[in-house]
């Protein structure tokens, strides 16, 4: 019961006109840097720092975390038309929601994608309203040995679940691990991989990447089919992009699924919505009733990774509220501003400032329908630029894949990566090597490896340590258990073909 009292002094203080139109003004400026390739929440963010000094802390705070939430939905935008997403997050969403445009049903993989990221946004909020110091509290439970065994889970999980070939799977798992080992050792501090190159020196920048192998790689293929025409529903109504019931029944129980999960990934320091939408897909991928049409088109892909990001996102400011520890880039500077202001994020925050922390949590229940709204009403101009002709729209991609790129990373080295994985995600397309799992590993290597070593530091070699705990030994025991089970598979299956022959 005070919970809900202290929610409703701080909707009373969110709906006032000034922090109401912050947080409206958040959730438009959030729409747009999301789907702009390259720029992303943390950029967003950072750049709209200083303007909001001039604000109460309580208004600038808000308008900032509209931003930070709000760029969940816009990401989806490039990532489902363009095949370019607009931020990491939207990796995933482009999977299915790109294919989805492609067969002519643009409007409802954008109309899925911000129904699902409402109820991911939903539940996220509501856990973090209910349960906020106790979600970050078990977030702390998860240490070095922890977050590793969750990441060599995630690690192995990703081979057969992306693509028809599990060799093919391997292989780009792979190489994604060997690019995040380029730059400075995690943990040492010594150089590696760099070949002598200043550029090399802080690793492979992501963004670039990850327009290369999206968006560049696409522009490769367009021009091979430049004289085809993509079919693309003729009404652009927004009426036509409604989904029906069955589809509303189908995505439901995923986005809900993926929530969850998206929630849980969110509470834990150093996750983000990367993390989330990435294992969202997975167990999707892996759980889901329409597995086999994953990848090719289906709804509940892009229900999985949208609602799995935003409900990662809205419970990622558990932890940072709680204890002052920040989920990810953007979560930093949300910090930063939280202590400019002279606010000081940790289990007293709810205490000595409930004023502010309702009155936060309160806006990005406003912030989450306002985007919402915006969101929907805009698909039938969105859907528009698949009208554009083909040899128009290659040099508009590819304009915008180098200006993503630039941005990123503030150099033309950021430019020549995005070519460069351009070629190489055209090549991998080409011979049906999936790209997810090398961007999957390329996300999580780092972590993985940083995790691992503190590990081995703490037991003094000892791969023991895994099992000592009861979080860790549950999760190592589902990784020895998804291992073993194919092998087993296998085995009895030969035996099985063997007795038939006999």
């Amino acid at each position: 019961m005070d919970t809900l009292t202290l929610l409703l002094g701080g909707l009373n203080n969110a709906l006032t006109f000034h922090n109401l139109l912050a947080a409206a003004a958040g959730a438009l400026l959030g729409l747009m840097v999301g789907a702009m390739p390259g720029i992303g929440s943390l950029a967003g963010v950072a750049l709209l720092l200083p303007i909001t000094f001039q604000f109460e802390p309580v208004t600038g705070i808000i308008m900032l975390s509209a931003v930070y939430y709000s760029n969940m939905y816009g990401g989806s935008y490039s990532a489902i038309l363009l095949n370019i997403p607009g931020d990491s997050p939207a990796v995933m969403t482009s999977l299915d929601g790109y294919p989805m445009a492609q067969k002519g049903r643009p409007g409802k993989a954008l109309f899925t994608s911000n129904i699902s990221s409402f109820i991911g946004g939903t539940v996220g909020i509501i856990f973090l309203t209910l349960l906020g110091p106790a979600m970050a509290r078990f977030g702390l439970r998860f240490g070095p040995v922890e977050m590793a065994a969750l990441l060599m889970v995630a690690m192995t999980s990703l081979s057969w679940l992306m693509g028809d070939s599990p060799t093919k799977g391997v292989i780009t798992t792979l190489i994604g691990i060997m690019l995040a080992t380029v730059g400075f050792d995690i943990v040492v501090g010594t150089p590696r991989y760099h070949f002598d190159s200043l550029y090399f020196l802080g690793g492979v920048p992501f963004i670039p990447l990850v327009i290369g192998m999206f968006g560049f790689s696409q522009v490769m293929d367009l021009m091979e089919k430049k004289d085809q025409k993509v079919e693309f529903d003729k009404k652009l109504t927004l009426k036509d992009s409604i989904l029906s019931a069955s589809e509303i029944k189908r995505i439901v129980p995923t986005s809900l699924r993926s929530s969850l999960l998206g929630t849980s990934v969110g509470v834990l320091p150093g996750a983000g919505a990367t993390t989330g939408s990435f294992l969202g897909y997975i167990a999707e991928k892996k759980l889901g009733k329409n597995q086999k049409e994953m990848g090719k088109g289906a709804i509940e892909g892009v229900a999985a990774a949208e609602a799995a990001n935003n409900s990662a996102a809205a419970s990622a400011f558990a932890p940072l509220l709680s204890l002052g520890i920040p989920g990810s880039g953007t979560g930093a500077v949300l910090l930063g501003g939280l202590l400019m202001y002279g606010l000081n994020p940790g289990p007293l925050l709810f205490t000595n400032e409930p004023e502010f922390t309702w009155s936060l949590i309160a806006s990005l229940y406003l912030a989450n329908i306002i985007t919402l709204l915006v969101a929907l009403s805009i698909i039938p101009f969105l859907v528009k630029i698949l009208k554009v002709p083909v040899n128009i729209l290659i040099p508009i991609i590819s304009s915008i894949c180098v200006v993503g790129a630039y941005c990123a990373s503030n150099s033309f080295f950021g430019v020549f990566v995005m070519l460069a994985a351009g070629v190489v995600g055209y090549f991998l397309k080409k011979n049906d090597y999936p790209i997810a799992p090398l961007l999957l590993a390329f996300v999580l290597a780092p972590t993985l490896e940083t995790n691992i070593r503190r590990s081995f530091l703490m037991s003094e070699g000892s791969p023991m340590i895994f099992f000592e705990k009861p979080i860790s030994a549950v999760l190592m025991t589902f990784l020895l258990i998804t291992i073993i089970t194919p092998m087993i598979r296998k085995y009895l299956k030969r035996r099985k073909e063997k007795l038939s022959v006999v």
